[in-house]
């Protein structure tokens, strides 16, 4: 009797082991900076990220000198934006404000990068909502 009812119990944590969902991976990045290397290890970490976990929430929220990320005239990124962006879980949003500073339109910006209002206030709000939080530097 002592056996079936360990048999059913190891039966019943295994089969809750086996069905268990992947908590959900979601990661604000910080990027500022102007440098190229950090801008392209961020477009490296997103890729690999998004290979290993498919359903990972991935955003980038540029502001201040790393305006030049997204902008038309001026990414050294479009190419590798333009592809992490055919995955609807990855996102590029830009400051409002930073565009402003800027005298950048939404017209000069990459397809599909979003604007808003406040990168800061996006940041906090997606920390607000467990989001984790990595700030791209080097």
């Amino acid at each position: 009797m002592k056996k079936i009812n360990l048999s059913i119990s190891l039966l019943f944590i295994a089969s809750n082991f086996l069905f268990a969902q992947r908590p959900d991976y979601k990661v604000v990045f910080d990027m500022s900076t102007r440098d190229t290397v950090s801008q392209q290890a961020v477009i490296r970490e997103l890729a690999l990220i998004s290979k290993e976990n498919p359903a990972a929430k991935l955003e980038v929220v540029i502001y201040g000198q790393a305006i030049n990320m997204v902008t038309k005239a001026q990414s050294k990124q479009a190419e590798a934006i333009k592809g992490l962006l055919a995955n609807s879980n990855i996102s590029f949003k830009v400051c409002a404000f930073t565009m402003k500073r800027n005298n950048v339109a939404g017209s000069d910006l990459l397809p599909a990068v979003e604007i808003v209002e406040d990168g800061i206030y996006e940041i906090i709000s997606k920390q607000h909502e467990g989001w984790g939080y990595i700030k791209v530097a080097h």
